[in-house]
């Protein structure tokens, strides 16, 4: 995978910061940066040849979502586009409404846009609290809907811990507070079954990067009826929904990993899950003073994220990446940060384990060689740390 592992493979088990391409989608997307390169927009055949492409993929994806219309799907740059997108469409379809209501433990690109709508005086924002398994609290999110919600924007699960919300529940009574509902997928799509059309989902948000397709290409579902105000202007591509020629390459390799996601879900989460559940138990046999994170009952079958007492993340990292274990210690949109996760803070995690919280991911791609190799160095890894470090409670006292 680099030079920096020449003796042995990487073990890569950070699946919810990125996939590695499926060769089938990067085999797709190739015709279409030399032979097939036309403006989908274009009226001649070679442009005509491109727009079927796309077609063909938005199909795909629709599929995937299990989305009503093909014209329910929108393509786009990416989650954080897609999230942005819904969340500032909503203020404004919804004249004479200016509430929104989210959860403290939302991905950053949600809670950044809703931070910034709050500043400008655009938007009152409503953050409900998570209990200790990443629960959200549904009185506290009952109470906040009112005449003036324009949109609730909760995911479908969290990216750190993997824990699922009942979305389809929130949904409901969003809109029976007449709200707008939206949902971050990014994290769910192609791990567990998204049926949009027998919900009440208003918009959805996915990405391609996080189900073995390229970066740079994502979805907005728009649950048809549902008015968008559009985050880019310049172009009636996508409908007139959202401007700029589009990136046909990506949105080919995006549909042919929608459809593998596909397939996967029946056949390759179970075993994924069982990989992950291995992982799990072993873990807390072997290492005194570990601790799961997140809800057992109600999470993703990919994601385990697990608490070492009085250890540092960042220098376990350090451990594992010197023994080609790449893992993370939260979002890889929070990285370079000192501090413990917002996640991780607002489920209230004990202080000894709060800075010792370990992600792992898996995907498709891994395999019981994945988790032995895992096993075999970082619950020694955890000793030796334990050995040179001062007591969490000590260095912070």
């Amino acid at each position: 995978m680099t030079d920096f592992c020449p003796s042995v493979p990487w073990v890569y088990l950070d699946n919810n910061a990125t996939t590695p391409v499926d060769p089938r989608a990067v085999a797709a997307m190739l015709p279409f940066f030399r032979e097939h390169f036309a403006n989908p927009s274009s009226a001649h055949a070679l442009g005509v040849a491109s727009r079927d492409a796309v077609t063909a993929a938005r199909r795909q994806v629709q599929s995937l979502l299990g989305a009503e219309f093909e014209k329910e799907i929108v393509f786009t740059s990416g989650g954080t586009e897609s999230n942005n997108t819904a969340i500032v469409s909503a203020l404004e379809v919804q004249q004479g409404r200016n509430e929104i209501v989210t959860s403290v433990v939302e991905h950053p690109s949600v809670l950044a846009v809703c931070d910034h709508l709050e500043r400008s005086g655009r938007a009152v924002v409503h953050r409900i609290p998570v209990d200790q398994s990443g629960q959200l609290d549904r009185y506290a999110y009952r109470s906040a809907l009112n005449a003036n919600t324009a949109l609730v924007s909760i995911q479908w699960a969290n990216n750190e811990t993997g824990a699922q919300f009942p979305v389809k529940e929130l949904a409901h009574e969003a809109h029976e507070a007449g709200a707008l509902f939206h949902c971050d997928a990014v994290q769910a799509v192609g791990k567990v079954a998204i049926p949009a059309q027998s919900t009440q989902i208003d918009m959805l948000s996915i990405s391609a990067h996080k189900m073995h397709g390229p970066k740079g290409v994502g979805a907005l579902y728009l649950r048809s009826g549902v008015r968008l105000a559009p985050l880019l202007h310049g172009g009636k591509q996508e409908r007139g929904r959202r401007a700029g020629t589009e990136n046909t390459g990506a949105i080919v390799g995006f549909g042919v990993a929608a459809d593998l996601a596909n397939q996967a879900l029946r056949y390759e989460m179970p075993r994924i899950a069982a990989l992950r559940d291995w992982l799990e138990e072993e873990m807390l046999r072997r290492v005194p003073g570990s601790i799961p994170i997140g809800n057992w009952n109600n999470r993703l079958p990919n994601t385990l994220n697990i608490a070492f007492e009085d250890v540092e993340a960042d220098s376990l990292l350090t451990l594992l990446d010197r023994a080609c274990i790449a893992v993370s210690s939260g979002s890889a949109c929070a990285s370079g940060s000192i501090e413990p996760s917002h996640v991780l803070r607002s489920m209230s995690v004990p202080f000894a384990y709060l800075r010792g919280a370990i992600r792992f991911s898996f995907s498709r791609e891994n395999s019981e060689k994945d988790v032995a190799r895992v096993l075999d160095v970082l619950p020694q890894a955890v000793e030796d740390l334990r050995a040179a470090m001062v007591p969490l409670e000590a260095a912070y006292a």
